[in-house]
């Protein structure tokens, strides 16, 4: 069982084993939501959306919500992305999405009027910055105007920087429109590396902006960095660690590059001789864990580290830890309504994705509807395995007895395929069985999602389909994912 302690400095709970991971890695799920975003199908509808808006109201849920608020454009692509963005210089496009997106919060405002608390707002993209000082406020009041927000010490606000769009000044300005969390964008210091995925940006011109936030007194400052980028190897890592280390951010994420030429055309025009090989991409992920585990940042899952006494790893160590759409979260079973282009809404049992395109965007807001394009609802199995997920996800280990309270099940029976599977991966270290929990070993943190994906349905029928023991109607999702580690 994973103790709950405070971590001790410089002592990791996680352990890398170089062989063990060669031997299990696979392709999987990130587990941002369950069932994932490749099972949401076009069968749902706005009015399923608005029957289960409607569904909360009848049962008066005032817990607060969660917002999400999506930028598409950037000035200029990296070559690494794969994100869902429109890259152009003319800021007329931007001045246009704004019109439609304020109309989007209106409307759903109206629907969570009298319900419409909020404690967590995250700004993504794309480039949020994008966004002019004058644009950013008329969104900030809009959003205000339509929503009640927690105050500044008890709400979690959040955007996304680009470290090369912003000067000093636009960050106090940020600050004062309300945002208390800033997420810089890095990915790598080394020069070789930076211009091999297109993003020029100085390590000068980035230690700026750190000291900009904290002078701004911004509540937590995380830094983003990607491993397994064209013309890295473990000295480029070390080194660009040693930087952001001696920068000293609240929260790291480590990011393993994926590269999907076919899916993601600016990829295309990385060179796939400069990709480092697996064995090179394990070694610098190892040196992440070893070096950021040294400088005092606890592994609270998958690619992010924190600080002993950031919110995440607190919230970790109590049991409150959450996942969603944009990572880890302190704010554990809010409603999440989400604005943009592509932007994913979770609200009651289900999920819902807004319309990719700018062009179907505004045709749906003309015609007074939201432009939710697919989703899913969600049955009594999916919460049940969802909540399982999400526990080993955040807490690294399951108490059987908790589920048995909460679903009408013999845990044991109902997943008697699971437990099997189980078995198999406690034979490997991952993790333990008893009568009582299942609690994930140091070694198996890291192999986290393989411990999840036992308990996905839809993808443990996918791939029994594809080896014939299903029919061809249980393929409902493509095995197409990034590796595990």
């Amino acid at each position: 069982m994973v103790v709950s302690a405070i971590p001790v400095p410089g002592v990791s709970t996680v352990e890398f084993d170089a062989s063990q991971v060669r031997k299990l890695i696979q392709l999987g799920p990130r587990y941002t939501s369950y069932p994932t975003v490749d099972c949401f199908t076009d069968a749902f509808s706005y009015r399923d959306y608005l029957q289960a808006v409607v569904g909360l109201r009848t049962r008066g849920s005032m817990r607060p919500l969660s917002l999400y608020v999506h930028i598409p454009f950037c000035e200029s692509v990296c070559h690494y992305c794969s994100c869902s963005k429109i890259v152009s210089r003319d800021r007329t496009k931007a001045a246009t999405y704004l019109i439609y997106l304020k109309h989007e919060i209106e409307m759903q405002g109206k629907l969570f009027a009298g319900m419409n608390q909020i404690e967590k707002l995250h700004i993504g993209g794309g480039t949020p910055t994008y966004l002019s000082d004058a644009q950013m406020d008329d969104l900030m009041t809009h959003l205000r105007r339509w929503f009640q927000f927690a105050s500044d010490s008890d709400g979690e606000y959040s955007i996304e920087v680009d470290p090369r769009t912003v000067t000093a000044e636009r960050i106090h300005t940020l600050r004062k429109q309300g945002f208390n969390r800033i997420s810089l964008g890095v990915q790598d210091f080394d020069p070789h590396v930076q211009k091999a995925v297109n993003r020029i940006q100085s390590e000068e011109d980035t230690l700026n902006i750190i000291r900009a936030a904290r002078e701004a007194r911004f509540r937590s400052i995380s830094i983003d960095l990607i491993y397994g980028l064209p013309k890295q190897n473990v000295m480029t890592m070390a080194q660009t660690l040693s930087k952001v280390i001696s920068a000293d951010p609240d929260r790291i994420a480590v990011y393993n590059y994926v590269h999907r030429p076919n899916m993601y055309k600016p990829q295309r025009r990385i060179a796939e001789e400069d990709l480092p090989s697996l064995d090179a991409r394990l070694n610098m992920f190892s040196l992440c864990i070893k070096r950021l585990t040294e400088a005092g940042y606890v592994y609270i899952g998958m690619d992010h580290f924190a600080k002993a006494n950031d919110d995440l790893a607190v919230a970790q160590r109590q049991g409150r830890l959450h996942r969603n759409f944009q990572g880890y979260s302190t704010h554990a079973e809010h409603n999440l309504v989400a604005f943009g282009v592509s932007a994913i809404s979770a609200v009651a049992a289900t999920y819902s994705q807004n319309t990719e395109t700018l062009d179907e965007y505004y045709e749906s807001i003309e015609q007074g509807e939201l432009p939710i394009k697919r989703g899913a609802k969600l049955t009594m199995d999916d919460l049940l395995r969802r909540i399982i997920i999400q526990m080993l996800m955040c807490n690294f280990e399951l108490s059987i007895a908790s589920i048995e309270l909460a679903y009408p099940i013999t845990f044991k029976m109902y997943f008697a395929a699971e437990m099997e599977k189980l078995r198999e991966l406690e034979q490997n270290g991952l993790l333990t069985l008893d009568d009582e929990w299942i609690s994930v070993t140091p070694k198996g943190r890291l192999l986290i999602r393989n411990i999840c994906m036992v308990f996905d349905r839809y993808l443990n029928a996918a791939c029994e389909a594809k080896t014939g023991g299903a029919p061809p109607a249980a393929v409902t999702r493509p095995l197409r994912y990034s590796k595990t580690i």
